[in-house]
């Protein structure tokens, strides 16, 4: 009975949305309710420390306070991600700058590092801008499970171990999933005309 009064406790995204746009300090109360463990998972993939991990929290809840309004999400969860990710990569260039730490991020990254360079031409904005297009494209075409993949990878830099949990499979059929996106992206980046 507990479980499900708990569940129904939770606010829908529109509701928490209304409650930013009323300037309703509740708002944040039920964001972190409903989001707290998520945005949490998000910075630790990133920063590997809790407690930079939970000042990127604060930090997620304090953009999202500035951010809405002018900005109306519709999709509240990736709204956030978007944020969380943001802010807990600027603590993880941070913390980098000053020690050399290990992370799911870095590795994730340096994965793509293989075939995507990183020359004076492609890193202007402009063309950092059509890349970002053309990989966007890219993972939209692809069927539901490698994009689930792509994303839990490259974009909220889960371990490979979490991603075949949630998908129930082994370690090396999403390590084979992986190079065969891999391969699919490098392919779709040379026919845009990238050097890969």
């Amino acid at each position: 009975m507990e479980l499900q009064t708990k569940a129904n406790s939770v606010m829908n995204d529109e509701k928490i949305v209304d409650l930013y746009w009323q300037r309703d300090e509740q708002a944040i109360k039920e964001t972190d309710i409903k989001y707290n463990k998520y945005l949490l998972s998000v910075a630790m993939n990133i920063v590997h420390d809790m407690c930079d991990s939970e000042e990127c929290l604060n930090d997620t809840y304090i953009g999202t306070w500035n951010a809405i309004p002018p900005a109306r999400p519709v999709a509240l969860q990736a709204f956030l991600g978007s944020i969380m990710r943001r802010t807990a990569i600027d603590r993880f260039r941070a913390n980098k700058r000053q020690k050399r730490i290990a992370s799911e991020f870095t590795v994730s990254l340096s994965e793509l590092e293989d075939f995507i360079t990183d020359d004076g031409d492609i890193t202007a904005e402009i063309e950092t801008k059509e890349l970002a297009k053309t990989i966007s494209n890219f993972v939209r075409s692809l069927p539901d499970r490698q994009m689930y993949i792509f994303v839990s990878r490259y974009y909220i830099a889960d371990p490979i171990s979490t991603i075949s949990k949630e998908l129930g499979c082994s370690v090396s059929t999403v390590k084979r999933e992986i190079e065969a996106i891999k391969i699919g992206l490098k392919k779709q980046l040379e026919s845009e005309g990238y050097i890969v």
